[in-house]
């Protein structure tokens, strides 16, 4: 046998012994996880089960959403100067946008973590609101960015200031070996230059990354969120949790945010922390016992298109899969935070086709378990698509330029939306939904906080159960333009009461007997029954 001959018999033996140890690895590997699994299964009867829930909260754009002096730029006066208007919505809590000292009109570039951004008015002004949302029972919490800072910054002037500073060690800087060249998790590039050093940063160049590597920077953080909590905050929205460190260092993530939390929590027992993981499900889990929510990033898009598209069986499938996942890692304190949109995405009502479609949206997403956060303007039909800009534009109360609506941005999307003025009083406008649904969420202790199971029923309906240990409540929707005709059978015990029906101009036909089903439901429709 020639030497190259018994080359490639020695390498291809290799190869084939390599495949069949990995094989053996993977067989056994994932036999483990499947045994965890069906050990965990042994020990639940649903695919999801919620802990405690009850909010329904408010995401605020602060510069966009109300304007109390007549500069063009909202601020929170303006946001205590319409709390009536959010307390007849129905909300429970509002996620306020950064109101922090920064040079942008996001904010998401904090350049003083204790500092009100002078645009949104004093922090006397703040605790004016934080006294009159308590006092309709409106919990508040701040969007807090601790991944990194401005480069305007006072610790940022400081650390390229000087090699020898104590703020140099508060961010991340380039050594001999590093890859300047890199490229940030979210596709940026990840150093940036400042005079003779490269520093990292995820986003861009005017927001450094802190370092989580400095004691002292963790203590910072800390406390900073502890003097918001002395002043009454409720606790916080955690913008870019997944960042704090790298990506092959997921476990020193973790560890501090389970530091931050323990800290907060002891400072002040009922804390809330919703974090931004904008990743798969089995990412978001790793987060459940290190906070109290994390926003629902893998619903709002199979919902979207299943309105669009009119079948609800992806969409089934998709919420099927979510709520297995997280049902493997549940802890006792996690609540989910559903949403459609957000402040980073196109607005609903640009994604789909008419208002019905985003109505029902609507209707499916303020029927799940959790904390759902409704983006401003969404309760309105407004719309908009990216750049930023567009999807935060001022929120339309009269369409006239008056009642503190702000100017910062011409509308673009929104020229044609039916002000809120209007649509208060209109029983079948976007607002009249979201405020029906909100009040009816709220009377219903198993819709707001029992557990939910996908079911099977018909192509165009998405069914689930709704129950508690008391009540077992079944929710229909038809995410078509049909009406829709549908008999099956259910394994759950009903008394066949209907208890609301939302968006629905058509008569609905139901019933219920012995197991089975029938229904009529009109388009765009839901309905909830005992």
């Amino acid at each position: 046998m020639s030497f190259f001959k018994k080359i490639r018999k020695t390498l291809f033996i290799y190869l084939v012994s390599c495949i069949v140890l990995f094989s053996l690895f993977s067989i056994g590997y994932y036999t483990k996880i499947a045994n965890k699994r069906k050990e965990v299964e042994k020990n639940i009867k649903y695919a999801y089960e919620t802990k405690k829930n009850g909010d329904i909260y408010y995401q605020i754009f602060v510069r966009s959403f109300n304007d109390s002096n007549n500069d063009g730029i909202g601020d929170i006066n303006g946001i205590t100067n319409k709390l009536d208007y959010l307390n007849n919505l129905g909300i429970t809590g509002i996620w306020l946008s950064p109101i922090f000292e920064s040079p942008s009109y996001h904010g998401y570039d904090v350049a003083d973590y204790k500092k009100v951004n002078s645009e949104f008015g004093t922090i006397d002004d703040f605790k004016t609101l934080l006294n009159e949302c308590h006092s309709r029972n409106i919990k508040v919490i701040l969007d807090y960015v601790p991944n990194h800072t401005s480069n305007q910054h006072f610790w940022f002037k400081q650390a390229i200031s000087s090699e020898e500073n104590k703020y140099r060690d508060y961010y991340i800087w380039a050594n001999e070996s590093s890859n300047l060249s890199t490229i940030s998790p979210v596709g940026n590039k990840a150093w940036a230059k400042a005079d003779n050093s490269y520093y990292y940063n995820t986003f861009w160049s005017g927001m450094p990354d802190l370092n989580f590597e400095n004691p002292e920077v963790q203590k910072e953080i800390i406390d900073t969120a502890k003097w918001w909590l002395d002043l009454g905050v409720d606790g916080f929205r955690i913008d870019a949790a997944l960042h704090i460190f790298e990506p092959d260092r997921f476990d020193d993530s973790i560890a501090w945010w389970d530091t931050f939390r323990k800290s907060l929590t002891a400072y002040k027992k009922d804390t809330y922390l919703a974090a931004e993981v904008w990743s798969s499900p089995g990412v978001i889990t790793s987060y459940f016992p290190v906070m109290d929510s994390c926003f629902n990033f893998n619903i709002g898009k199979p919902i979207i298109s299943a309105v669009n598209s009119g079948f609800a069986f992806e969409l089934r499938n998709a919420l099927n899969g979510v709520y297995k996942t997280y049902s493997y890692e549940m802890t006792e304190s996690y609540v989910d935070a559903p949403f459609l949109t957000n402040h980073d995405m196109d607005r609903v009502m640009s994604l789909v086709t008419n208002e019905n479609q985003a109505k029902v949206a609507a209707s499916i997403y303020l029927t799940l378990p959790g904390n759902p956060f409704i983006y401003y303007g969404e309760e309105i039909g407004m719309k908009g698509k990216k750049p930023d800009e567009l999807i935060r534009e001022p929120f339309i109360w009269n369409g006239e330029g008056k009642d503190g609506e702000t100017s910062w941005q011409e509308l673009n999307y929104n020229l044609d939306t039916t002000p809120a003025n209007i649509q208060l009083t209109d029983s079948t406008s976007m607002f009249s939904h979201y405020k029906n649904l909100i009040d009816y969420r709220k009377e219903d202790s198993t819709l707001s906080e029992g557990n939910i199971e996908l079911i099977k029923s018909h192509v165009k309906l998405l069914s689930f159960y709704r129950f508690t240990d008391e009540q077992t409540e079944l929710v229909i929707h038809n995410v078509s333009a049909d009406k829709v005709q549908a008999e099956f059978k259910i394994d759950k015990s009903l008394t066949g009461s209907i208890l609301k029906i939302f968006n629905c101009i058509e008569n609905v036909d139901f019933s219920y007997d012995k197991g089975f089903i029938k229904i009529t439901l009109p388009p765009y429709s839901s309905i909830i029954v005992k």
